[in-house]
């Protein structure tokens, strides 16, 4: 049998997203790694749990509250301008743009209407406010080596 998943293993997975309503709102079968167990996980830990103990090929399911995954929406990250105000390369629905807030850290902001003359920007994670359910399937399990731990150390899936 192969190997479970357990702390300090090289972990592959594919996942699906699906909202209350069970659509799916977010699929890879591109496997993501990363080291079982590492202080700083790019999972949710309720994810990483799910997972402990599983082989290749198995999955887990894992329902997630808004809170539990990528938090409420905040209108505060919500910003309404005049179209004219807006460089031309960002005046379409689903433009994204990078930017810092007043204390320096980096924020990523999605085009999300543009109506009337005017545009709205989202700093909000597209899934914010939303209930979730990710299911999680084990694509691979292997020794971890010290170059993965370098490697995954700064990785951030979620």
């Amino acid at each position: 049998m192969s190997e479970s998943v357990s702390e300090n293993k090289l972990v592959s997975i594919a996942y699906t997203i699906r909202d209350r309503r069970g659509e799916i709102v977010e699929h890879s079968d591109l496997p993501i790694s990363y080291v079982h167990g590492l202080s700083v996980s790019p999972l949710f830990p309720q994810i990483e749990s799910a997972l402990e103990g599983l082989h290749e090929g198995e999955s887990a399911e894992v329902s997630l509250t808004c809170d539990q995954a990528f938090g409420p929406h905040d209108p505060g990250l919500t910003f309404t301008d005049d179209l004219e105000n807006t460089p031309e390369e960002l005046r379409f629905v689903g433009a994204e743009l990078d930017a810092e807030n007043d204390k320096g850290e980096a924020m990523h902001f999605r085009v999300i209407q543009i109506s009337d003359g005017r545009i709205t920007i989202d700093g909000n994670h597209p899934l914010a406010g939303q209930d979730i359910t990710i299911i999680v399937r084990v694509t691979e399990v292997r020794d971890v080596t010290p170059q993965d731990i370098t490697a995954h150390a700064k990785q951030h899936i979620h």
